[in-house]
């Protein structure tokens, strides 16, 4: 019998490259002999019913096309059942598919690797009651975020590093109290990340030291720096090596609560809500549709 496959579209990721995006898996995976259902919705309510309902019909798998978003979307249909998640990476970040080894705007690399079947289990986090795969963020980039979102130029991740400029002109420390498997702690910092994975942003590192399969969370805080120090400071995000500044501290546990007054949290970069949040690691909770590793022999 042939593997029934769901796509999950987003239209609207990339300046439209999900729809392009999802055609063209489409036709590659119905090439290879599986069989394809293209689920659209209308909005994000109807976009997760259609997500829950695939894993309740008992598709084989459930694929997100788009962008981080939409993988977070569909996440919460998925993790913590046995449907394995596939992704066709057409966003502007597309952290966690980076994270997994997957080629961005790439449909047809994307499908042969949904086609191949080759599954890897990997951590999520939950937040309060949603999950999420990449990181939770809240302080600084929380901000940033709540700016991007509601801009509508530049594109892609200059959208980001615009939002960036314009939040850091009226930016203040926040003092945060952060609980890491029960032991607390009180700072006046600039953000604090939890990461199941590493970056968000697209490609901004800020976890590094993040594992998909440990059963535990990575959180960067950033203590109280100039803002001509951060700026100074915020290009080492993309290689991780902004964790060697004595500003920042990185810690590991498996849970954590993490309060502030007057700050939202962000996850996968899409809304979770006003802190207080308890995150928890929850181990190998989702199963993924990855590329096949390879060998030296390859």
């Amino acid at each position: 019998m042939s593997r029934r496959i769901a796509l999950l579209v987003n239209p609207t990721s990339g300046r439209g490259r999900g729809r392009r995006a999802g055609a063209q898996a489409a036709a590659a995976l119905r090439a290879g002999g599986l069989a394809v259902d293209v689920l659209t919705g209308s909005d994000i309510a109807e976009a997760r019913e259609l997500a829950a309902g695939a894993v309740a019909l008992g598709y084989d798998a459930v694929v997100a096309v788009g962008g981080d978003g939409m993988v977070n979307l569909v996440l919460q249909a998925v993790a913590g059942t046995s449907v394995p998640l596939g992704i066709v990476p057409a966003g502007s970040g597309n952290d966690f598919a980076r994270a997994l080894g997957l080629t961005p705007n790439d449909a047809p690399a994307a499908a042969k690797v949904i086609a191949a079947g080759h599954l890897r289990t990997v951590d999520a986090a939950l937040a309060g009651d949603r999950w999420y795969a990449g990181v939770l963020s809240a302080g600084f980039d929380s901000n940033v975020n709540e700016r991007a979102n509601a801009m509508t130029w530049p594109r892609g991740p200059a959208r980001y590093n615009v939002a960036i400029v314009a939040e850091l002109r009226v930016f203040r420390p926040v003092t945060f109290s952060v609980v890491l498997d029960g032991r607390a702690l009180e700072q006046e910092a600039m953000l604090v990340a939890v990461g199941n994975a590493t970056s968000y942003g697209g490609g901004m590192r800020v976890c590094p030291g993040a594992l998909l399969d440990d059963g535990q969370l990575s959180v960067t805080v950033l203590g109280r720096v100039s803002k001509a120090e951060f700026l100074r400071v915020f290009p080492r995000v993309y290689k991780g090596t902004h964790v060697s500044h004595p500003a920042v501290s990185v810690h590991t546990a498996a849970t954590v609560g993490l309060d502030a007054a007057g700050v939202v949290a962000y996850a996968d970069g899409e809304y979770v809500g006003p802190l207080p949040v308890r995150i928890a690691a929850v181990p190998a909770a989702l199963n993924v549709l990855v590329p096949a590793p390879t060998t030296a022999a390859d």
